[in-house]
């Protein structure tokens, strides 16, 4: 496509298939017009895309949102900007890395300028990752890449099909997670982030972390705020600081 606000979408019955068949993670959603017939192709498209729980979407591909004068034969797939990592490959690079282990989780956030700047964060201290949910999540698209300034094609971001799974799986591999919840009794200075692997998961504001994966939680704590509570972006600047503060400061020790 020659339009840039339209580069990252890839078009028609066969480009689609084969994106999927081969680089399924890049795919954000899959646009499939509401008007069309099913033949082979498109069957093809919802079954290999519900394989790989990839989310599809029937709506009007001739709105403002898709790109114009293009033959996209009723299919459109809105991709990532960025490669995104597989959490196996993820832990496998972790596994051989020398030192304790970084790592941001964010749970249902949906904004893709507090997206953007949170892996801007992450980028700039050093973590490992950030990890995402392939469902009620925004994904990586051009706002979060520009948010970031382009942070994220320096760390990776690890798309997963579920948080909850992803921790259990990090806790069989010795990390400790670490939730917020502006109800926990303990502050985020509190925890010793020095001496291990740890996963620190932020949730969308208001609804926070879900009551599930809190309770799979080894740490829960809270930032004090005397109005409300802070942007989630903000939130996790502080505390991601505060564990590189320690980290630093028993380097010097």
């Amino acid at each position: 496509m020659q339009d840039k606000n339209f580069e990252n979408y890839i078009y028609g019955k066969n480009a689609v298939i084969e994106t999927i068949e081969n680089q399924s993670s890049r795919i954000n959603r899959i646009f499939i017009a509401n008007n069309i017939g099913f033949d082979n192709r498109i069957k093809k498209i919802i079954q290999i895309s519900k394989e790989k729980s990839i989310v599809v979407q029937f709506t009007n591909l001739n709105n403002k949102n898709f790109p114009k004068d293009i033959n996209h034969q009723g299919v459109i797939a809105y991709v990532s900007p960025v490669k995104y990592v597989d959490f196996e490959d993820f832990l496998d690079r972790a596994d051989k890395k020398e030192g304790y282990k970084k790592l941001v989780i964010l749970e249902n956030i949906q904004d893709p300028h507090n997206l953007g700047a949170i892996i801007r964060t992450c980028a700039c201290a050093g973590f490992d990752g950030v990890m995402i949910a392939n469902h009620r999540a925004c994904p990586i698209n051009m706002t979060v890449e520009k948010t970031s300034a382009g942070a994220v094609n320096h760390i990776p971001i690890i798309k997963v099909n579920s948080i909850s799974s992803a921790i259990d799986t990090l806790k069989d591999k010795d990390w400790w997670i670490i939730a917020t919840s502006a109800r926990c009794d303990d502050n985020y200075y509190d925890v010793d982030y020095t001496n291990m692997n740890f996963a620190i998961v932020m949730g969308a504001e208001g609804p926070g972390v879900t009551k599930t994966v809190m309770n799979k939680a080894d740490f829960k704590v809270k930032l004090p705020c005397q109005f409300e509570s802070l942007n989630v972006s903000t939130a996790t600047a502080v505390i991601v600081y505060e564990a590189i503060r320690q980290i630093s400061t028993r380097q010097m020790v």
